[in-house]
């Protein structure tokens, strides 16, 4: 049942022990290592980890984001990846209890973590995780009514399909990448588990906040007209913040006609 207090809390412990897997994706998937073995180890000093040092977030805040070993920094990334995924699980359990909602916005919102923190350290987007992640966002969508098999599959070809055209013109102008196909797979993605509408509007948040930021760089002489950003970090902020808010701002909108 949504709304129940015990569950909640369990839903945000198990979340911040999958956001500890969700930091081995991130760390491995760029790297093209397995995400299953070995097993987790320093990455400065490679001692493997005992297990009271992979307890998630209490033991970076207790080893004071350091090393036991070599003192070497943790980055901060651990615990906020994995704070990040225990609010979403917690957040989803209390929306909606045990359900395929559930379940398919945890997945989701996992995929987004990924991408998003992948996309701005690296700039690539695994095919790992889009492509099998519009087959199980289509999966979710179908069987759980919600945005429903037909949303979900004119999101995938209207998701991908204009990131598609878009680079594709920019290409042809400007005679060079503007947009990678990962972006493309990334937004078909987004299509397949929260239907056409919201992916629109997805890509509408993405591109102002990627704007903003774009801006913010000139004007402070960080970067100039060619700076390229990750494009698919702005895509993740830009889904979640739909996932979560963007019936209630698609509805205003629309009320404004």
């Amino acid at each position: 049942m949504a709304h129940d207090p015990f569950g909640t809390v369990a839903a945000a412990a198990f979340g911040a022990i999958v956001g500890s897997f969700l930091n081995v994706c991130i760390y491995r998937l760029p790297r093209n290592r397995s995400i299953v073995w070995p097993a987790s180890a320093c990455p400065s000093c490679r001692r493997s980890l005992s297990w009271f040092e992979n307890v998630p977030i209490v033991s970076y805040l207790l080893l004071r984001g350091r090393c036991r070993t070599c003192r070497a920094p943790i980055s901060v990334r651990y615990p906020i990846v994995e704070l990040i995924t225990a609010v979403l699980f917690a957040a989803g359990w209390w929306a909606y209890g045990p359900s395929l909602a559930f379940a398919s916005r945890i997945v989701f919102g996992g995929a987004l973590i990924v991408l998003f923190a992948i996309d701005l350290e690296h700039q690539i987007l695994p095919n790992v995780i889009t492509i099998p992640g519009i087959i199980v966002g289509f999966a979710f969508s179908a069987l759980s009514g919600e945005p429903g098999w037909q949303s979900s599959l004119i999101g995938i070809v209207v998701g991908g399909g204009s990131l598609f055209l878009l680079a594709e013109g920019y290409y042809r102008v400007r005679k060079h990448e503007g947009l990678g196909m990962g972006d493309v797979k990334m937004l078909a993605m987004i299509g397949a588990f929260i239907g056409w509408r919201l992916t629109l509007v997805s890509l509408m948040l993405a591109s102002f906040a990627g704007s903003i930021v774009g801006l913010g760089l000139i004007a402070s002489k960080r970067g100039g007209m060619k700076c390229a950003l990750p494009f698919g970090t702005f895509l993740a902020i830009g889904a979640a913040a739909s996932a979560t808010f963007g019936p209630a701002l698609l509805d205003w909108y629309l009320g404004l006609w």
